[in-house]
């Protein structure tokens, strides 16, 4: 068994900003998963490694239970100069989400080996990409009795759900007409499908008063092209979607507006939502009321690894993690070191209390 490390402040904040500073946009992970590792086993862990799909995974103890926390590794592309002023750390992932990842490696090497428990700590690579490739490989890996999710809440704050997530390419390909002629151009065609999809989703909103609780769409890309004799034009729509989403129906909706257009729809995670009432909470309420916070609980209208482990493992599941999610993917995202800290502290009794 590898040597306990208990880090102390300096310590957590050094493999915070270490971690920071190593580039892993999604895809280009491994350097970061790697660095993760090292210091994984540095601070006692007792096994670690990047595994077949490229996370990064170390475990403490060896007991039949297990509580997962998972978090993930990459970031969204943009270079924000990694740097420290007034105890706030400026970079690329220190609030989405290195900054809760590195707090569950610290907390975890804090709290130890409890007895009767695995404590197992994941980095998970392309989280911030369609194919949630890291959770994907590990969801069929584990069966633990709780996890955590590293995400920003705020450090006296926990996060119950987020909703899920659809995508659909849109594709038509038609002739060419005059465009003084009767026929729609391409373009037309789309912005139509478009108008449609929204008005489709506006009547399925009616009675939801909460964004957590609606059918909310993104065009993420639009664009068109024609070779001389044939035009084509191209959407990417988003939906985040809610608890109540029937995604066969949309589908259905969907086919019947795009008409001879070819679609192309994936992702699919579905919204999830845990209760208050499980151990998991009630660790998570006791520790910080013990740390003198009065607890907030959250809903996200984005997306999570949640939502992909949650149906398959089925047991108690939150979302924790220092950080203001305001900043996520912003040119200014940066990270308080003393609520950083805090939230080590937090989780680590979140860990002695849940394992007791």
């Amino acid at each position: 068994m590898s040597t306990h490390t208990a880090p102390d402040r300096d310590t957590a904040c050094k493999l915070l900003e270490d971690l920071v500073r190593v580039p892993s946009v999604s895809g280009e992970e491994r350097a970061a998963s790697e660095f993760l590792v090292a210091q994984m086993l540095a601070l006692g862990f007792d096994a670690a490694e990047v595994d077949e799909a490229g996370n990064a995974v170390g475990h403490l103890g060896s007991g039949e239970k297990r509580l997962v926390m998972l978090g993930h590794i990459d970031t969204v592309p943009g270079e924000v100069p990694v740097r420290v002023e007034a105890g706030v750390l400026y970079g690329r992932g220190s609030v989405d989400a290195k900054g809760p990842l590195a707090t569950f490696v610290a907390a975890a090497a804090r709290a130890g080996a409890r007895e009767g428990w695995t404590l197992t700590v994941i980095g998970a690579v392309e989280e911030e990409a369609p194919t949630s490739k890291g959770a994907r490989h590990v969801a069929p890996l584990y069966r633990p009795e709780a996890c955590v999710i590293c995400e920003p809440s705020g450090w006296d704050a926990v996060t119950l759900g987020y909703k899920g997530r659809l995508l659909c390419d849109y594709r038509l390909k038609q002739g060419i007409g005059h465009s003084a002629g009767k026929e729609d151009g391409a373009p037309d065609v789309a912005v139509a499908f478009y108008n449609g999809v929204l008005a489709a989703g506006a009547e399925l909103n009616e009675g939801h008063q909460r964004v957590f609780d609606q059918l909310t769409p993104s065009l993420l890309k639009i664009q068109s092209s024609d070779d001389g004799l044939y035009e084509t034009v191209e959407l990417t729509i988003s939906w985040r979607t809610p608890l109540w989403f029937d995604e066969a129906a949309w589908r259905e909706t969907l086919a019947g507006l795009a008409g001879e257009a070819e679609l192309s729809i994936y992702g699919g995670e579905r919204a999830s939502k845990g209760d208050k009432r499980n151990p998991l909470v009630k660790g998570f309420l006791s520790s910080l009321r013990a740390h003198d916070a009065k607890p907030r609980f959250k809903v996200k209208t984005g997306t999570a690894d949640l939502n992909v482990v949650g149906p398959v493992w089925g047991c108690p599941i939150l979302a924790y993690g220092p950080g203001d999610s305001s900043l996520d993917h912003t040119p200014n995202e940066h990270i308080e070191l003393d609520e950083y800290w805090r939230a080590v502290q937090v989780l680590q009794g979140v860990i002695e209390k849940v394992t007791a």
